[in-house]
């Protein structure tokens, strides 16, 4: 397919980006909408890329793997299995309408819950939950307990999180046995090691969080854990920050450190060095996070039950030990209707959607399959759910207000304001027929005066990576990420994918050519394109034109009508400096943020153990050209310059050493961290070929196609991490060699590559997704 062809048929693909937005002009305008008799009538209107990622990862399967249920028979089936509970509550309740209310959200895209209920609901497994956090304590019988507890729950399809914040430190006196304790960071390693062997249901991976003290005698060891790349690939980590330590980091004190099996000061640190420990191996590939947990604790509900330690894999669900919360985002876009001056915030529509939502997320609590007693209980006795938004992006575009603006924090303001009081207001009609979640006494709800309520919690703004491909929108509260992608298909080949509204505008403007879509196609952005107005720039401003500043500012804003914590990502360019991330660490905290998660562009490269040479796309191609017209096959001269990097497989250390000349790439050695056996040979003959493809003239694009996405039974790690098997760690290598340093792949290669289908991952709150085929390391 020639570039032109290609153009034209991305063009025609693209109808169905546009499909949201006659959409938001027919279901969300005149009286509010169709009637739910039209709704539970009509098919959901997905995108191809939607009905893809349903049938791979949630739609019934055969033993043989065929697909043999239907979009439209999944939403019956969640609906139905849900609308159930109402069984448990009222025999004479009308079960069929509330079913065909639920149906109608689900099918026209406008509320969608948590994947595993969308995989589970009305099938054996039957598990609902996203959310998890299991007690660790200091004794090995509970960390074994919770070891095992996570094994379960992640064969569920849920995540977890743990604090090892009690475990006593290293070095520390074990009594029992007169030895020495090893620490939480030999037992984050275990539970790390167990996660890798199980497989989450078939459907989802293991993902988990990892929080510590920051007065924990161990959390220089706990801050620096991941500083290389290749442990703990299984886990966010998180540190726990408190008032009095961010106090400290501003007046330059020290503090102290607290031995948590007798609660005796075990040291003193300098708050400000250990702050800038944080910050700086934050820059370098964004872990540790930290979770501002005074604040989180301020905001607990039910303290008279315990105090939080912990939250969930990706820090916007705090929660108690034994806890799950169930999750669901309402479509923003989709909550708007057009006017004779444009379009409006539909708050009749969106009072309609979140009080049938926070209906739906309550009865999940009842006919979900928890995975083990103690959680059924925990989360029957406090009824968390966590009500959330998606495509607030694309809600801001139909609005025409700029993302980074002071009219774009107004409105987040407005609507989640309104989201959380109409949840609230629900959730206390759902006690009067209901009653009261079992720990409201004691509660902070249990006042004089007060109405009892129904969940202890109803709003949390989730990570919405795969359920935004479904609704055909975009994620959570984040801008948007690219404007342009480019998507693997057959072979490899990549079609361009443009944002619908832009194709609009850009077509309505007169800018929509096939230049306009390739100059987009280099970044993603549109920021240093010719031709394009700069009111039309400011509109569709994407994640990396945002500044890291205005990204804490919004998700402050939610954060300050939302029950739980907020998920977002503040994006920095690859040239921040660490200066850039204290701001940041710093303001989320002024600014009342239960944590906060950063990304700088290009920071989880693997580690490079000698750097030589890299030449520019034009002087490789030059020397090549040259090269090739003197002789058909090149001579190895006597010395190289070259550079060794280390790739973890699950065969263990690969060390792939490129050496290149004048023209460019020359050679390739594979060497495994332990000689013999297959594989050792196998990575001796891949070298050798690629070596004798390279000096023939192949290209280095070529290699890397023919390698990368190789899999084999031992893959390892998550998201950018993951290596499926030796051949595609090579690949990755000639990657990094080529265009670790190359500021113009920011958004194309620095964003991580997809392990399934080779596309660009986006970032969000630690976690990496793929919007072409809904690989995600999280959810």
């Amino acid at each position: 397919m020639g570039g032109i062809d290609r153009f034209e048929d991305a063009g025609n693909i693209l109808d169905d980006g546009r499909r949201l937005l006659d959409d938001a002009d027919t279901s969300n305008g005149g009286n509010g909408g169709s009637t739910i008799e039209a709704d539970v009538r009509t098919a959901p209107k997905l995108t191809t890329n939607a009905e893809t990622v349903l049938s791979r990862r949630y739609l019934k399967k055969n033993k043989d793997g065929a697909v043999i249920e239907t979009p439209e028979e999944m939403f019956r089936r969640v609906a139905s299995a849900v609308a159930a509970a109402e069984c448990v509550f009222n025999n004479e309740a009308p079960v069929h309408e509330i079913e065909d209310r639920f149906y109608s959200m689900l099918s026209n895209l406008e509320f969608l819950p948590n994947s595993p209920t969308l995989m589970n609901a009305g099938r054996n497994l039957g598990q609902l939950s996203a959310c998890f956090v299991l007690p660790v304590d200091d004794s090995m019988e509970s960390i074994f307990e919770a070891i095992k507890n996570a094994a379960l729950v992640h064969k569920s399809g849920g995540g977890t999180g743990f604090s090892f914040s009690k475990i006593r430190p290293r070095n520390d006196m074990v009594h029992s046995t007169k030895g020495i304790s090893s620490g939480p960071l030999s037992f984050l390693n275990v539970f790390d090691a167990a996660t890798e062997t199980v497989k989450q249901g078939g459907t989802r991976r293991g993902a988990n969080m990892a929080i510590l003290r920051v007065d924990h005698p161990d959390i220089l060891d706990f801050i620096t854990s991941k500083s290389e790349g290749t442990k703990l690939n299984n886990f966010n980590i998180s540190v726990a920050v408190t008032d009095a330590f961010m106090n400290a980091v501003k007046n330059n004190d020290d503090y102290d450190l607290m031995n948590p099996r007798n609660g005796e000061k075990a040291g003193t640190l300098n708050a400000r060095k250990v702050f800038d420990l944080m910050t700086t191996l934050a820059w370098k590939n964004g872990d540790p996070g930290i979770i501002f947990i005074d604040e989180i604790n301020k905001n607990n509900p039910i303290p008279n039950i315990g105090t939080i330690e912990s939250t969930n894999p990706c820090g916007e669900q705090p929660l108690l030990p034994y806890e799950s919360c169930n999750l669901g985002s309402i479509n923003l876009a989709r909550m708007v209707w057009k006017t004779e001056d444009g379009y409006e915030v539909n708050f009749e529509k969106l009072s309609r959607t979140v009080r049938d939502a926070i209906h739906f997320l309550d009865n999940v609590i009842e006919v979900n399959k928890y995975p083990l007693p103690v959680i059924e209980e925990m989360t029957k006795s406090n009824r968390k759910i966590g009500l959330g938004v998606m495509g607030f992006a694309d809600m801001l575009i139909l609005l025409g207000i700029p993302y980074g603006s002071e009219e774009a924090i107004m409105i987040a303001r407005e609507v989640m304001r309104f989201i959380n009081d109409t949840a609230r207001d629900r959730s206390r009609e759902l006690a009067n027929e209901r009653g009261p979640f079992a720990n409201f006494p004691g509660s902070v709800y249990d006042q004089r005066g007060e109405p009892p309520i129904r969940n202890s919690t109803r709003t949390t703004i989730a990570p919405t990576g795969t359920l935004s491909i479904i609704a055909n929108c975009s994620s959570g509260i984040e801008p948007l990420f690219a404007l342009v992608y480019y998507r693997n298909v057959l072979d490899n080949d990549k079609l361009l994918e443009v944002n619908g509204f832009l194709k609009q505008v850009a077509e309505r403007e007169g800018f929509y050519t096939r230049e306009f879509v390739d100059s987009v196609g280099e970044t993603g952005s549109l920021e240093g394109v010719p031709g394009v107005p700069e009111e039309v720039k400011k509109l569709f401003a994407t994640a990396h034109d945002v500044t890291p500043e205005w990204h804490i500012r919004m998700q402050a804003a939610f954060q300050e009508y939302t029950d739980n914590a907020v998920s977002k990502t503040a994006n920095f360019p690859h040239s921040a400096e660490v200066d850039d991330v204290k701001k940041v660490y710093t303001l989320s905290h002024e600014l009342g943020c239960k944590g906060v998660t950063i990304y700088r562009d290009g920071s989880r490269d693997v580690q490079v153990l000698n750097k030589g040479l890299v030449r520019t796309d034009d002087e490789r191609q030059a020397k090549r050209e040259e090269a090739l017209l003197a002789s058909s096959k090149r001579e190895r001269p006597k010395r190289l310059t070259g550079e060794t990097i280390q790739m973890e497989t699950g065969c263990g250390p690969l060390y792939v050493t490129i050496n290149e000349d004048e023209a460019g790439i020359f050679e390739l050695f594979n060497t495994m961290g332990k000689a013999g056996g297959c594989a050792a040979s196998q990575s001796e003959a891949i070298g050798r070929l690629v070596s004798l493809a390279w000096r023939s003239g192949v290209d280095e694009g070529s290699i890397i196609k023919q390698l990368i996405g190789i899999r084999c039974h031992k893959p390892i790690g998550i998201g950018e991490s993951t290596m499926l098997s030796c051949s595609d760690a090579i690949a990755r290598a000639i990657q990094l060699y080529l265009y670790a340093d190359k500021p113009k792949y920011s958004h194309q290669l620095e964003g991580g590559t997809c392990p399934e289908c080779g596309s660009t991952l986006e970032q969000e709150s630690g976690c990496s997704f793929c919007r072409n085929c809904a690989y995600s390391e999280c959810y």
